[in-house]
């Protein structure tokens, strides 16, 4: 095994009724854990998204409607998907920009507690993009030298990503750290929080917005000159989970400023009280 692991790895794919991460829902999730001792559990599960998949989609996946609706739903599957990856960092193709957010707006919207705060996020396919620019059937014909066969089954997705980071390791003698690897996976210079790429911290460590006319200022900044920003990202179709973000970003300034008003407000009182005792 070329990976340095000091707590388990989840290499997953999902496959879902479409692209789109606010609405779109799962129907597919398939995950490979990978542990320290290099050993292997798999879990894959077909999902009810509780809404009609498109024809489409179906073309793509093969999970026609009938059978996803025989399926439990992800409320139900929640329990088991939590408890299945633990504390482990995770890892897919595309999966910063996509898997991840859709995995972390399905958990909210069941509100079952999945923290993303303390894992690390190895995106395949960021990798790639950075040594080669291809897609993951590309990749697995360029590191592994085989054909994907059944591309666009979450279980053979998966396999093929693991296969795939492995072999990048391998050829570029990357750092095997996970968090080195994570690291790699960024897109950008700036650390992003909410993994739909919408909210960041730039160089001074600050809350920043990651997108749009306001992208590269910071959140405390703009809530002064233009208030309204925040409301419309709360009422807008964002993910949850930038939202939830967003929220306690605002909350921690908040708190920081009242903490700075309170402090000042006490050397005031220390200075009033030196005066008088003079």
């Amino acid at each position: 095994m070329n990976i340095s692991l000091k707590k388990p790895l989840c290499v997953f794919d999902l496959e879902t009724t479409g692209l789109q991460i606010t609405k779109d829902r799962i129907v597919q999730i398939a995950i490979m854990k990978i542990l320290p001792d290099g050993s292997k559990k798999d879990l894959n599960l077909i999902v009810n998204p509780e809404m009609v998949i498109p024809q489409e989609v179906i073309d793509i996946h093969g999970i026609t409607n009938e059978r996803a609706a025989k399926s439990p739903t992800f409320k139900e599957l929640a329990p088991q998907i939590i408890s299945f990856i633990g504390d482990s960092d995770l890892a897919g193709f595309n999966s910063n920009k996509f898997d991840i957010p859709v995995l972390a707006e399905e958990f909210l919207r069941v509100n079952a507690k999945f923290d993303l705060s303390q894992r690390a996020f190895i995106d395949v396919q960021n990798i790639f993009h950075k040594m080669e620019q291809r897609t993951l059937v590309a990749a697995y014909k360029f590191y592994c030298g085989k054909t994907l066969e059944n591309a666009h089954d979450a279980m053979h997705d998966t396999i093929a990503t693991w296969e795939v980071l492995e072999k990048q390791i391998e050829q570029y003698e990357l750092n095997t750290n996970v968090q080195a690897l994570a690291d790699l996976s960024r897109a950008g210079n700036h650390k992003i929080l909410d993994m739909a790429g919408r909210i960041a911290l730039n160089e001074n460590n600050e809350v920043v917005y990651n997108f749009g006319k306001h992208k590269g200022k910071t959140i405390e900044n703009i809530a002064k000159t233009e208030p309204g920003y925040y409301g419309w990202m709360l009422e807008a179709d964002f993910p949850l989970y930038t939202k939830s973000i967003l929220r306690k970003s605002m909350e921690a300034i908040k708190e920081r400023n009242r903490e700075e008003e309170h402090a000042s407000l006490d050397q005031k009182l220390n200075a009033l009280q030196n005066k008088f005792k003079k």
